[in-house]
């Protein structure tokens, strides 16, 4: 984008698994795990939160844009040890993912001009008697922009040829006329330059809503691990505990919405936006909006990654492609 940034855009990510992904509940549970997923309710189907993609690109952009101090809850100390300063207010990160501040005893607040939706499994590996495939549902592919025929109850639909049954982890299933992806307009997500995509797209099955979640649930990485004693070097007793990630090279998709209705109190977008112009940034990036300061954040996840048990190989997640963009325009004068 050049110029002055619309208001109101919308993009749609597509991110690759390049690390298992653990996002945590929060706490134990009673079941295959002590440490679960967080889940949507209503399909039990895990997901990455909104908060953890926000929370992550806030701390990475911060740093990116040389704002350390704007980044997560921010609050420098002043003298006072009980006050806390807060976010500058006035500076890409702040406009960009909101701030909170307290000047002169008064409490500033602001939400951001970004909004992060929750980042849903598109495609999911499993392995079978034809090696690694990826299963997704036709309301999931419909959502990423594609065109695919309705899967009966139960049969599996590959988009190889392949007769007689199929298995799918642990599960057998009849498998149906072989199907084609047809995207609803050329060149979405920029997806045929990508040869990571080329690998799965001639991988794909489509599965029925009713037995996605199983199958997922079914396949989940599972690993184990003890709690070290600090003073022995050696396992702690009773501390040994399980958890469960997205295995590697699953697939999401997650909506950014800007909403940057405020840019005329920036000077038209521009003002706040070129604030701090010695910030350091990427090669080859640049700055013209709220969503792209975003972009630079959800960018570095690839490298420094997002959730829990960083330190033990998790979280990291790629961009796939290129994001899909809508643009709103908005009348002269709204």
């Amino acid at each position: 984008m050049s110029g002055i940034s619309p208001k109101f855009l919308r993009r749609q990510y597509l991110f690759l698994c390049t690390d298992p992904v653990h996002v945590g509940t929060g706490g134990y549970r009673l079941g295959r795990v002590d440490n679960s997923m967080v889940r949507e309710p209503g399909t039990n189907v895990p997901k990455v939160p909104g908060t953890s993609l926000h929370g992550a690109a806030r701390s990475y952009a911060a740093t990116i844009f040389e704002k350390l101090s704007c980044a997560g809850q921010g609050g420098q100390s002043t003298d006072d040890a009980t006050t806390k300063e807060g976010h500058c207010g006035n500076c890409k990160i702040c406009h960009t993912f909101g701030f909170t501040k307290n000047s002169a005893g008064v409490q500033n607040a602001r939400s951001g001009a970004v909004n992060v939706f929750d980042a849903h499994i598109l495609l999911f590996p499993v392995h079978s008697m034809r090696g690694p495939v990826w299963i997704t549902t036709q309301g999931g592919l419909e959502s990423a922009g594609f065109e695919v025929p309705q899967p009966a109850e139960e049969t599996v639909l590959p988009v190889f040829f392949h007769e007689g049954k199929l298995n799918l982890g642990w599960l057998m299933f009849d498998t149906g006329r072989t199907i084609c992806l047809t995207p609803k307009k050329p060149g979405i997500f920029s997806l045929n330059c990508d040869q990571r995509w080329k690998e799965i797209a001639g991988r794909i099955v489509v599965v029925h809503e009713s037995m996605f979640s199983h199958l997922v649930n079914s396949n989940m990485e599972v690993r184990t691990s003890v709690s070290i004693d600090p003073f022995t070097g050696a396992a702690k007793e009773k501390a040994l505990f399980t958890y469960e990630a997205l295995p590697r090279t699953t697939v999401l998709l997650s909506d950014v919405v800007m909403d940057d209705y405020r840019t005329e109190k920036f000077g038209n977008g521009e003002a706040a936006h070129q604030t701090h112009k010695n910030n350091a940034l990427p090669e080859g990036s640049s700055w013209n909006s709220p969503i792209d300061v975003l972009h630079s954040g959800l960018d570095m996840i690839g490298l420094l990654g997002v959730g829990g048990m960083g330190t033990r190989g998790f979280g990291r997640m790629s961009i796939l492609g290129r994001p899909e963009e809508t643009v709103y325009p908005m009348e002269a004068g709204s």
